[in-house]
């Protein structure tokens, strides 16, 4: 298995990072063309990993649908850090911190309109590490 850590800024804005150029080219140094799987883990309690259609007002939608299901206010036990802060620690239940994408033929089995994307609701942290694991089918 192949392994590495990549750094990615995500500022002070709670959204949406396309990691799917990252992950290419990280298939493609690694994979050699082969088919396998590709693991991208994020060892954050606060940030998940999501395989979704990015633009086109999806972004929106999601992080919307995200504060309706789990309100920015001062409802929850854990409350240090920006307002809400609370439900970024639940984040886990509904955006996992880990996901599996099949590679064939070195490239990512991803539907046209699909993209690997970091989700960080937490405006508090503006870098976030990501763990790009490649294993040869």
């Amino acid at each position: 298995m192949k392994s590495a850590r990549i750094q990615v800024r995500t500022g002070s804005e709670r959204g949406f990072t396309d990691l799917t150029p990252a992950c290419r080219r990280f298939v493609a140094e690694h994979g050699g063309g082969e088919d396998g799987l590709l693991s991208v883990f994020v060892p954050h309690a606060t940030a998940g990993v999501v395989v979704m259609e990015l633009g086109a007002g999806s972004d929106d939608d999601a992080l919307a649908a995200l504060d309706r299901l789990l309100p920015r206010d001062d409802r929850w036990h854990h409350r240090h850090g920006s307002p809400g802060h609370g439900a970024d620690h639940v984040l886990p239940l509904l955006a996992g911190p880990s996901l599996t994408v099949p590679v064939s033929g070195g490239e990512l089995a991803l539907g046209t309109w699909q993209s690997i994307a970091l989700l960080d609701p937490n405006p508090d942290n503006a870098e976030r590490t990501v763990i790009l694991s490649f294993l040869a089918g």
